[in-house]
């Protein structure tokens, strides 16, 4: 028997079905010499700081830093089961081999290994990659799996990966909490971000607009513009010269233009474009994109390139037409493929980029759920702009005298739209998005130089510098992808904060923890810093809010892969500028009363036992994993008429029942005096009457 372990069971099912493991059994399937099984996300990781030390429990400066030797793996509560289910497999007498088939990349690669090693396992191991779920795909894949050494380094990447981002968020979040007495979560790539934005709030803040003023003669046909000036009294001079001058063509440029189509997805463009033209999140793009790669129809998402591989070349034709015919808004367009485009085998890591896959054929679109659908759509849209022609265009620049100053304009004569028909097409069934005014540049008139042509009028106008323009996803995941490249060795692979994968779980962290704010503007959402995210990066030192601390770390984690640097040698580098940190951090003063004082604790978590903290909302569990929650506007006490108060919710959290007074009857329309019980079933916070028994027996 061979055992074949995904990364999730409707994964597991996908290879089941493919190499005909069909019979269900207990946290398993089998058949024709497999068994597949599958992991529940990550069944075992790094354990807490208590683990290591009882002691660690309560947050000391003394303790820190916090530096484990050696590391301990645990599994999570909720996924023994499966882990003893894996646990057994593996262990199986007649399992010869064990077969990882995570997704194919880093964080695939350390779940299956956390569970190989923590299940003791010694069978030979051989490694899946593949880039698509469709069957043909699993059947390649099954057809040259690879040797499982051959990831070593990916593990090891992985592995150091996670200790690094423990070391930090654990030691940093304690050595600022402790020093600031408030609870400030502090991470290698989460930090560097909200600075990025409160850089941004800063320039905003500080920016002062400066007026400037531009001639503009209006000619037959068309109108020239002058340089800015930053004195108006002298653009009305010139504006005075003018009136009374000829305007004489002194130079007429024509150049034939081309604008080659736009790459391929990778994750990140794909999350910017579905942000700006869709609204989504970078989290729902990529859990709409998981969804469809495993629904087989699209292939991986979580991919850093933007090209496809010489061997896709001959059958993508036979894709792209595919594709073409199931997107409502190309009707009427012709298609072309020009394959060579999208190809590059040096520009492919390790996934491909994302496309649809044939499986497109015959779905009933229709069928998907909304964020799915357009997610698919704009993944289509792209293959098919990808491969068509260039948009080719003339373009006339023009320079006209006048009064001895020099005036210009350009206007443009398209040849062939290309690849922006298709991208018009698309747009044009979208809400609140304009269409792309590149293209509706006027063409000018006929010119030679030396002609001579009349003034119909000229003017003033006048503009402001403007500020920069507050982040949206969009804008803030490219500037995550570049951050400190220009400070980075020419070679290095990954660059910026992050990489696809982890830059949509960073966003939603800054938002839970309530760094960040998501503030909806006209037709765009725009990401806006809290009081204590400008706070926390007042207080930061350079090197935990630099961009460069983890673009180097990427580089190095690079260089672990390929094998080129030893894990303890990286893993040494964090352990001592950790030391240095505690060691020399002085707190600075006057920053008492930066931050929002603490919120105020009612009462103990029935789910938890963690602290549940008055907000405006409502009153919530602090621990960030626990969803415990009573809402001041939850409808069982609107009508009763009464909002859950600060003492009804201690007494509630402490006693599981409350007495309250002036409760509304909507039978009687009086009200009515009762003890409120709390029933916490695991997902809601409900409630139930009790009456108290009156003098005489009654009720």
């Amino acid at each position: 028997m061979k055992l074949v372990i995904a990364e999730k069971p409707s994964v597991a099912q996908s290879l089941a079905a493919v190499i005909g493991a069909t019979a269900r059994k207990d946290g398993y399937l089998e058949g024709g010499g497999w068994r597949v099984s599958w992991c529940v996300g990550h069944l075992a990781g790094l354990a807490d700081a208590d683990a290591y030390n009882p002691d660690y429990a309560k947050w000391r400066y003394d303790d820190l830093p916090i530096l484990p030797e050696p590391w301990q793996m645990v599994v999570s509560k909720d996924k023994k089961k499966q882990f003893d289910v894996l646990k057994q497999l593996m262990n199986a007498p007649d399992v010869t081999e064990v077969v990882n088939a995570c997704d194919a990349g880093r964080e695939g690669e350390l779940i299956f290994r956390s569970v190989y090693e923590l299940a003791g396992c010694q069978k030979p191991m051989k490694r899946l990659w593949i880039s698509s779920m469709e069957d043909s795909a699993i059947r390649e894949g099954f057809a040259n799996l690879r040797p499982g050494a051959d990831y070593d380094g990916l593990r090891d990447a992985a592995l150091c990966r996670a200790k690094a981002d423990w070391l930090v968020g654990i030691n940093a979040t304690r050595l600022f909490s402790v020093l600031y007495h408030r609870t400030l979560n502090i991470g290698r790539v989460m930090s560097p971000t909200l600075a990025l934005i409160v850089q941004r709030e800063a320039e905003i803040d500080t920016f002062k607009p400066v007026p400037f003023y531009t001639v503009t003669l209006e000619l037959p046909g068309f109108t020239v513009s002058g340089e800015r000036m930053a004195d108006k009294a002298a653009a009305q001079q010139q504006k005075t010269a003018c009136q009374g001058a000829a305007a004489t063509v002194k130079k007429v440029e024509r150049k034939d233009k081309s604008e080659k189509p736009p790459a391929l997805y990778d994750l990140t463009t794909l999350q910017r474009d579905a942000n700006r033209l869709l609204g989504y999140t970078a989290q729902q793009t990529l859990d709409y994109l998981q969804n469809l790669y495993e629904k087989k129809l699209c292939t991986y998402p979580r991919t850093d390139s933007r090209y496809l591989t010489s061997d896709m070349a001959e059958s993508l034709p036979v894709l792209v037409n595919l594709v073409a015919n199931a997107m409502p808004f190309r009707k009427g367009i012709v298609i072309s493929c020009d394959a060579a485009q999208v190809i590059n085998d040096k520009k492919v890591t390790d996934h491909h980029a994302v496309i649809p896959t044939r499986n497109l054929q015959g779905v009933d679109l229709s069928g998907l759920p909304v964020g799915e659908k357009a997610v698919l759509e704009l993944v289509a849209l792209r293959l098919m702009c990808a491969v068509a022609q260039p948009y080719t265009f003339a373009e006339t620049a023009v320079v006209v005298e006048c009064a001895g100053a020099e005036f210009t304009a350009k206007g443009r004569t398209v040849k062939n739209h290309g690849w922006r028909t298709l991208d018009a097409a698309y747009r044009t069934g979208l809400k609140n998005v304009e269409q792309d005014k590149e293209t509706e540049d006027k063409a000018l008139p006929e010119l030679s130089e030396g002609q001579t042509l009349p003034l119909s009028g000229v003017a003033v106008k006048e503009g402001k510098t403007t500020p920069p323009k507050h982040f949206t996803e969009d804008t803030l995941l490219s500037a995550m992808e570049t951050a400190g490249k220009d400070d980075m060795p020419e070679d290095a692979e990954r660059k910026g904060l992050g990489t696809p994968a982890t830059r949509a779980g960073i966003l939603e962290k800054l938002v839970s923890t309530g760094f960040l704010e998501r503030k909806k503007s006209k037709k765009q959402v725009q990401l806006l810093p809290s009081h204590d995210a400008v706070s926390l990066i007042t207080v930061l030192p350079e090197q935990l809010q630099s961009p460069l601390l983890t673009a180097e770390w990427e580089y190095r984690l690079g260089e672990i892969e390929r094998g080129e640097l030893a894990p303890e040698d990286f893993m040494a580098g964090i352990s001592a500028m950790l030391q240095e940190l505690v060691r020399t951090y002085q707190v600075i003063k006057g920053t008492e009363y930066l931050f929002t004082p603490p919120r105020e604790v009612v009462g103990k978590c029935p789910r938890c036992g963690g602290d549940v903290a008055e907000l405006q909302k409502g009153f919530f569990c602090q621990n960030e994993g626990c969803k415990f929650a009573i809402w001041k506007n939850n409808k069982w006490w609107e009508l009763k008429r009464k909002q859950p108060t600060k003492a009804i919710v201690t007494a509630l959290l402490k006693d599981g029942r409350a007495h309250v007074t002036g409760l509304y009857s909507e039978k009687t329309g009086k009200t009515y005096d009762a003890t409120v019980v709390l029933e916490d079933d695991g997902k809601y916070a409900n409630f139930k009457l009790a009456f108290d028994r009156q003098k005489g027996g009654k009720r």
